[in-house]
């Protein structure tokens, strides 16, 4: 049992997860209080990876549903096995000719047959979607409901009895109630405004981009083949690309992708080649690549001088130039 913040902090550093001391809080209190907890924030900033990161702290299955619009009950929660039925119906027509056989009319048939549908909606011929499998589990799980901001606002009215008392009603079978209460992690990238009742079911947390110091700490522990200079320049770079009016913003799993990048590729410096040839890792819209590109070009690099600064201009083989535009462009 988790017993302090700290806690917390030290069973998801296992999972090479850096959690902030607001992350840590809100996770605590979470399991502490058996509430769901909603992240919202931009995407690829480590909140469908803190679900996967507690799962595997806590030794316990990852039981993600992938929202979308549309997404509907059955996707969700369960489906009958139609075709498993018509099997077993086929396989047990004698029995059924048995049963039926002696019937004197219409009625009397169809009464005898639906004192008999029992066997047909059962739960072997129920197929649990990830809803319904984190309820009925034998064991605690984690349940990741992701993006919940793509789902319609119908789904999401949907979900309030579960996120609410941990049970779902199934017709045929009642109401099936949590063996054991799931850890329930809801993520939002905040495209569309969630209703204020599933807020209201859930703690909250904003999870927004890491800063510089944050980032290299990821970066260094998920890329430690990446020189510790670079590894800075390069973390620093994406956080002045974040300062750009773009389409989208580089994501920290981007810039992790960056950085493998860039050891694949033996790179030694950041100069104009490595740049022109990996941008594209980091950006991925033609618009953002070229407005980063001149803003690259224009100066506005990591060793850019604070205006009224005057800055020396250094040897032409001085690695520290890359970031000059008129260097770049000689």
């Amino acid at each position: 049992m988790l017993t302090s913040i700290g806690d917390v902090r030290n069973i998801l550093s296992t999972q090479q997860y850096i959690a902030s001391d607001e992350i840590c809080t809100s996770m605590f209190l979470a399991d502490r209080l058996g509430k769901p907890l909603l992240a919202e924030g931009p995407a690829g900033v480590g909140k469908t990876e803190l679900a996967k990161a507690w799962a595997g702290a806590n030794d316990r299955e990852l039981i993600r549903l992938q929202c979308y619009e549309g997404l509907d009950e059955t996707k969700a929660l369960y489906e009958w096995e139609y075709a498993k039925q018509l099997l077993y119906t086929q396989l047990l027509r004698e029995k059924l000719s048995d049963l039926l056989g002696d019937a004197q009319s219409l009625r009397e048939a169809a009464d005898r047959l639906s004192n008999e549908e029992d066997v047909f909606f059962s739960e072997r011929f129920l197929l649990p979607r990830p809803l319904l499998r984190a309820i009925t589990s034998d064991k605690p799980v984690v349940l990741l409901i992701d993006e919940i901001d793509r789902a319609d606002a119908e789904f999401e009215a949907f979900l309030l009895e579960i996120l609410s008392d941990f049970q779902v009603s199934v017709p045929e079978l009642g109401t099936l109630k949590a063996k054991h209460v799931p850890m329930v992690l809801l993520t939002s990238n905040n495209t569309r405004e969630l209703s204020e009742a599933l807020k209201r079911r859930c703690l909250y947390i904003h999870i927004d981009y890491p800063d510089l110091e944050g980032e290299l700490r990821v970066v260094q522990l998920k890329v430690p083949g990446l020189a510790p200079r670079l590894a800075r320049q390069a973390v620093e770079l994406v956080q002045r690309l974040r300062d750009l009016d773009l389409k989208k913003h580089p994501s920290v799993s981007e810039t992790l992708d960056w950085a493998r990048a860039l050891v694949e590729l033996n790179a030694k410096q950041l100069d104009k080649e490595t740049l022109d040839n990996t941008l594209s890792v980091l950006l991925k819209y033609e618009s953002d690549l070229n407005r980063a590109r001149r803003a690259l070009q224009g100066g506005s690099g990591p060793n850019r001088p604070e205006r009224g600064e005057r800055r020396q201009r250094p040897r032409r083989d001085d690695p520290d130039d890359r970031w000059h535009g008129n260097e770049w462009n000689n």
